[in-house]
């Protein structure tokens, strides 16, 4: 077994990220989001299915055609190559697990990084 402690991640941006290939070559990656208001990525893919788990706040997801506010308890599967983008839609910090089905991340950016007002 291998543990990893949560505040050991690197963190990029506004998430912590556990990457497979670097704990043991486990098959897959996470993110945690803890995004603050008006905060989320910008438009891109990944060639491999990608699952998020809203667990506190609300997430305004954008991608394939479809729009959507998810809440605790709300899971959005995402397709291998369909672009897609969220953002924090509420008043508090939105806080949700990205489950990447890969052991590395492999993003291709479709949109520059967006910046938050204020």
């Amino acid at each position: 077994m291998i543990v990893v402690r949560g505040g050991e991640l690197p963190v990029n941006g506004f998430a912590r990220e556990f990457e497979g290939v670097k704990h043991g070559g486990v098959e897959l990656s996470l993110v945690m989001t803890e995004a603050k208001p008006g905060e989320g990525p910008a438009l891109h893919a990944h060639p491999y299915d990608e699952v998020h788990v809203v667990q506190e706040g609300r997430a305004a997801f954008a991608g394939g055609g479809s729009r959507g506010v998810l809440s605790p308890g709300d899971i959005i599967v995402i397709p291998a190559g369909v672009p897609h983008r969220f953002e924090n839609c509420g008043c508090g910090t939105l806080r949700q697990l990205g489950i990447h089905l890969s052991p590395r991340f492999v993003t291709r950016w479709l949109a520059a990084p967006r910046r938050r007002a204020g």
